[in-house]
């Protein structure tokens, strides 16, 4: 469809360009493919794979402190925006010390008397 990479939101162009993805980790050169055969070695193996588990454990780290570096300042704007947000529509909502000393405010309660037998009649109906 002739679109431009790194505008459209799923790409990895468009993550690196914007900071989501992680672009100066080393640890991903180590997946690299290589197509050279090696002769089976167990301590090469066995070195292999505690390699493995230790580039895991730091890539984990640095994906980790890298999602808190893009979320450091989020709390505070969410803050923010909210606040501002009850500044424009503060007149919708009332301290309840003014409730208090307004009556007019509230609604006013009704008390209803209900007979014994009328609302044993009114179970038996539902039931």
């Amino acid at each position: 469809m002739k679109r431009n990479p790194r505008k459209v939101k799923w790409t990895k162009a468009y993550r690196r360009l914007h900071g989501k993805d992680m672009t100066q980790d080393s640890t991903f050169e180590f997946e690299r493919k290589r197509n050279r055969p090696e002769r089976y070695d167990r301590n090469l193996a066995e070195n292999t794979l505690k390699a493995i588990k230790k580039i895991d454990k730091v890539r984990e780290d640095r994906a980790a402190g890298h999602h808190t570096l893009r979320m450091k300042g989020k709390k505070a704007k969410k803050q923010r925006e909210e606040a501002k947000e009850l500044e424009q529509g503060i007149s919708l909502v009332k301290a309840p010390s003014v409730l208090q000393e307004e009556p007019s405010l509230t609604l006013p309660k009704i008390k209803v008397k209900v007979s014994h037998q009328e609302s044993q009649e009114n179970r038996a109906m539902e039931e």
